[in-house]
């Protein structure tokens, strides 16, 4: 993919006098430029985008579309991206014995407001929309922030059986399992009345009461109406019961495929906007109850805008990191993104079924410096100044080399009434022993991008 806005892909495999130079190009001024400016236009894959007071999407950031790594062979992710997709392949077969899902993995993930939340049914005032938690191209696109934004548009191409498997992009914390770019697989399943009740005829998908019309695009309900487990108004209990009796055996069964037989699991209510019911399937690992997946039924608003009126469906999305770490006990997610040979030698697509377990490369110490500031008169955090802001900023002068950021101080004045925040940076190489002196080039650098951006005064 060519773009025409470009930062290094990975300052792991920089020289000390290389990192040095870099940080010299690129703080506090270019830091600043990169976080805080934007030109008027993008131009990304050959597309172009004008630029507006939504655009917060940083060249660091856009310098990971088109890497791939759930494509690259041998790569851990690509392992878990082949595991899914076999099972997929053995669990749905046609009469013929082929495969019913189809795959696409090479999606663009740049997509519009309208498929990412509208066609979902998320909210207007979900919190999911905010700029503090997407990276937005502008005010009518951005990078997707989970692959579920494809569903209408292939739903609506007539599928009614695929995954979709791609990279997604979300503005978090920083530490050890959360980056602004991960993979996720998501699937559908769609059937009519025929199929789920093939050997009771006399049922049917739909409530006599239920009207059939098309649901209000522009009505979208809170999420306070969405939360009865039971079912959708318009569908009766039969098809229900059945469609998730279907899923979870599926699901299940993908699951005891991945972590082995004997692993223990659950199933807990929860809510998402896209599907009700809704379901999280735990596993229980290192003696915790860990969440693997998310899935439901799915709303027959969305069906309905896909042009799909006498199907019901379920979807499941999956993060592809999560289970790497837990299948191959990698214990940063920073790993994913590493180029050296010494990781990516330990996994082969060989032997599916053979997974094994990471072998550390690295044990080189961390480095830790605090960075406290006071913010501008009258503004707060999550009002005014965002976390996810200065991480960004973080991110873009230091790269990979940051491992965790995390506010472990707040304080608001009793007299001037302005807000002191302390954010200790924990800083460690993946490949070799950061020096005192190099940490503390970077956290100035930083320091003084923060200042530039965000006005705030150093303490």
């Amino acid at each position: 993919m060519l773009l025409t806005l470009r930062v290094p892909r990975s300052r792991l495999c920089l020289g000390r006098q290389q990192h040095r130079r870099l940080l010299a190009s690129t703080a506090p001024e270019e830091a600043k430029r990169q976080t805080t400016q934007h030109p008027l236009q993008l131009e990304i894959n050959g597309n172009t985008y004008p630029t507006d007071s939504w655009t917060n999407v940083t060249p660091r950031i856009l310098s990971h579309l088109g890497l791939n790594k759930h494509l690259q062979r041998d790569h851990p992710l690509s392992i878990i991206r082949q595991r899914i997709i076999n099972y997929f392949y053995g669990a749905y077969r046609n009469q013929r014995g082929n495969p019913l899902f189809s795959v696409y993995d090479k999606l663009s993930p740049i997509v519009t407001v309208q498929q990412n939340f509208d066609n979902l049914l998320i909210p207007i005032d979900h919190v999911s929309r905010q700029k503090s938690d997407c990276y937005y191209v502008n005010r009518e696109h951005l990078l997707r922030a989970h692959t579920t934004a494809h569903q209408v548009e292939l739903i609506s191409g007539g599928l009614d059986n695929f995954l979709v498997v791609g990279e997604v992009y979300r503005r978090d914390e920083i530490d050890s399992t959360h980056y602004p770019v991960f993979h996720q697989a998501d699937a559908v399943r769609l059937v009519t009345k025929d199929k789920l009740f093939e050997r009771n005829p006399g049922l049917e998908l739909f409530e006599e009461t239920w009207s059939g019309s098309l649901a209000d695009p522009k009505r979208i309900l809170p999420s306070s109406k969405c939360m009865d487990q039971t079912k959708q108004p318009c569908h009766t209990l039969e098809a229900v019961k059945l469609m998730e009796h279907e899923m979870k055996h599926v699901l299940v069964g993908l699951t005891k495929d991945l972590f082995g037989p004997r692993i223990k699991y659950r199933w807990v209510d929860t809510y998402f906007p896209f599907t009700q019911p809704s379901w999280e399937l735990e596993i229980y690992f290192k003696d915790n109850w860990l969440e693997v997946l998310g899935c439901g039924i799915m709303r027959h608003e969305i069906l309905q805008k896909a042009g799909v009126h006498q199907s019901i469906g379920y979807a499941f999305g999956v993060g592809l990191e999560r289970l790497a770490m837990i299948l191959f006990d990698i214990p940063d997610i920073r790993l994913f993104w590493s180029n050296d040979s010494g990781f990516l030698s330990q996994f082969s697509e060989q032997d599916l079924q053979n997974l094994p377990k990471y072998k550390p490369i690295s044990h080189y110490p961390q480095c830790s410096n605090d960075l406290s500031f006071w913010l501008p008169a009258n503004v707060e955090i999550d009002a005014g100044f965002s976390a996810n802001d200065f991480y960004d900023l973080a991110r873009t002068i230091a790269g990979d080399v940051v491992e965790q950021i995390s506010l472990v101080d707040k304080f608001k004045h009793p007299k001037t009434g302005k807000t002191s925040l302390c954010f200790r940076i924990v800083y460690r190489h993946m490949e070799r022993t950061l020096t005192q002196a190099e940490v503390n080039e970077i956290h100035k650098h930083i320091a003084d991008a923060s200042v530039e951006a965000f006005n705030v005064q150093i303490r």
